[in-house]
């Protein structure tokens, strides 16, 4: 069989299939409700090629000792196919020289002409972006503008003022690092060389991200420890590595308005565990809060080191380039010059307004057209680092809770949203990359690739051969071996992993997301089902508080009857709670002191309880 007879690639059949007669759902309008039934994308030709692809293709290549690791399966493309990748490659990767940064889309097989044909649709976002650089109101549920981008440009922001105020917040953050560092600031045993960061959300994910991208036991100037849940167990887990080292511990409270309970908690248990070490919490305590906030009062009142602002118009997903991220990288010991300089740089490229010199706009338009406009499609993130394993965890929170909306603009129902997963490579090829390849196929893949190794020269494992070159070839393998199957992939390289790179990589992916979400006409920059769960959890603790009142006077006053959890239900008026005040029973009948115990059943309609 000769080369000309091999299956064609997917690109080509894609290409040949989306004729200019078919519907794409890059000029879709963003706002067709319901969901378009036409799209022209390249997994419908799969079931067509699929049998002639397995007969053509089952005598690819090997690639060295690496072929075992996969299977025989990494090297599955024809020579035929590669050819036709190399040619695309030109037309469909694009370096950025100011940010060391490429995009490759080549394992996307969008059809020709989608550049040109996605102008309708990102000329309004592109315009939205720049209103929101300007300070228009893009959080109309609070009035409030979105400035995360002044962050590192202050002289993008709409007036003077605020333009000080952020100059101010990081010339403060530098100060008081320095003086920290030098042993200036110290608490009451020593220099402070552990760092402990209370948060949540975006004012935990960003800090960790950080952390563990530019972090090394070897250079940090202070050990970063967080609590980041109100889960008793996990802040006792971190506690015990604080053991004896609490008066050397710089504790920072990262909360805007001073009331998430997760935050609360944390701080409350840290004080805590101040008290027990026979120390003042206030020597060691420093907080980053808004303006008279519950949480500024109490610094204030309590006497702690030092506060920092977090303003309204700087959402916790986009924060990291504020106080909440820039004060533990700077403690840590980071350059966040270099961090902002890289946010900076990525924000001034992704503002052109054409796809081809636009590494954000490239991102969002494959994600639209991957996933339909309608997010049909999860995104796998696999960065091929340790460094950046937790940018998957970040990327969550910025991705999903910006664009997991019910509601578009124009209050239609589109329940829009893109699913964010991954660890890092080449680990998950130990995982679940078997069915990234030849299960479900509702994902695509943003591979993220780093050029150098280490710092210094690697030894080699086998003759010739590095660890890192085992790394690179489990990338290269695993992206061709999705792509033989159809599923498509991004692919970002970055040099190494620095604050450069790291400020890039935050920035171009809050670019995306604001792109895309104007693509298919949601708000990014508001969050009610975030609130929804916390009115939720605040209904719960209310009639817990009922239900422990109730069983201690019903110990002290009744006798005989059974405790069920219908009939506390029912007593404290809430008859349809029946199951919420069984799990609250059940949690607290194993946890000492808190009131309520077991005392009979097996089920939970027969289970019975008494007073403590």
């Amino acid at each position: 069989m000769g080369e000309d007879d091999r299956a064609p690639s997917l690109h080509n059949v894609a290409a040949n299939w989306c004729s200019p007669k078919t519907p794409v759902a890059a000029v879709a309008p963003a706002d067709a409700n319901p969901p378009l039934r036409a799209y022209s994308h390249p997994d419908s030709i799969a079931p067509r090629c699929a049998a002639r692809t397995r007969k053509c293709l089952a005598g690819g290549a090997g690639f060295g000792p690496i072929v075992a690791e996969f299977d025989r399966l990494i090297m599955s493309l024809t020579p035929a196919q590669k050819r036709k990748l190399w040619k695309r490659l030109p037309t469909h990767r694009t370096e950025f020289p100011t940010l060391n940064l490429s995009v490759d889309l080549s394992r996307v097989d969008f059809p020709a002409g989608l550049y040109a044909r996605s102008a309708k649709l990102l000329k309004p976002a592109f315009g939205a972006m720049k209103e929101l650089e300007q300070g228009t109101i893009a959080n109309p549920d609070e009035e409030r503008m979105v400035g995360h981008y002044w962050l590192r440009n202050p002289a993008l922001a709409p007036n003077p003022a605020l333009a000080r105020t952020i100059r101010a917040c990081q010339k403060q953050i530098k100060a008081f690092a320095a003086s920290v560092h030098s042993g200036k600031v110290r608490g009451q045993k020593g220099r402070f060389d552990h760092l402990l960061v209370i948060g949540i959300g975006g004012s935990a994910l960003g800090p960790q991200f950080v952390a563990n991208a530019l972090g090394h036991p070897a250079t940090d100037k202070i050990t970063p420890h967080f609590f980041d849940n109100t889960d008793p167990d996990g802040i006792d887990r971190v506690l015990a590595g604080l053991k004896g080292k609490l008066g050397r511990t710089l504790v920072v409270v990262i909360s805007k308005s001073g009331g998430t309970k997760e935050t609360a908690n944390g701080m409350l248990e840290a004080q805590a565990a101040y008290r027990r070490a026979k120390l003042d919490f206030a020597r060691h305590f420093v907080a980053v809060t808004g303006a008279d906030s519950d949480l500024d009062k109490r610094a204030i009142a309590e006497g702690w080191l030092e506060r920092f602002p977090m303003w309204d118009w700087v959402g916790g997903r986009t924060s990291q380039t504020a106080a909440v991220g820039l004060l533990p990288a700077a403690l840590q010991g980071f350059d966040i010059d270099a961090l902002l300089k890289g946010a900076a740089e990525c924000d001034k490229v992704t503002r052109t307004p054409d796809v081809r010199g636009n590494p954000s706009a490239q991102l969002a338009l494959m994600w639209h057209w991957i996933g339909g406009g309608r997010g049909a499609k999860d995104m796998v993130l696999l960065p091929y680092k340790d460094r950046l394993e937790l940018l998957s965890r970040y990327l969550q929170q910025l991705v999903m809770e910006s664009l997991g909306k019910e509601l578009d603009r124009k209050g239609r129902v589109v329940n829009q949203g893109i699913a964010v997963y991954g660890n890092k490579g080449s680990t998950d090829q130990h995982a679940y990359v078997q069915q990234l390849r030849e299960g479900l196929h509702n994902f695509f893949v943003t591979f993220i690739e780093v050029l150098k190794d280490r710092d210094g020269r690697s030894i080699e494992v086998e003759p010739g051969i590095t660890t890192g070159d085992y790394l690179s070839g489990f990338l290269l393998g695993t992206r061709d071996a999705l792509y033989e199957k159809g599923r498509q992939s991004i692919t970002l390289t970055v040099d190494e992993v620095s604050p450069f790179a790291v400020g890039v990589l935050i920035a171009l992916f809050e670019r995306a997301v604001g792109l895309y979400a104007t693509m298919v006409n949601i708000n990014a920059y508001h969050q009610p089902g975030v609130q929804a769960g916390k009115l939720a959890a605040g209904d719960v603790l209310k009639l817990q508080q009922k239900v422990v009142d109730y069983v201690a006077g019903f110990a002290a006053g009744a006798k005989g009857a059974k405790l069920t959890a219908e009939a506390i239900a029912a007593a404290v008026g809430a008859p349809a709670e029946a199951e919420t005040v069984f799990k609250i029973c059940e949690r607290l009948s194993r946890n000492p002191g808190r009131g309520i115990q077991r005392k009979s059943g097996t089920t939970a309609g027969d289970a019975v309880y008494r007073a403590e």
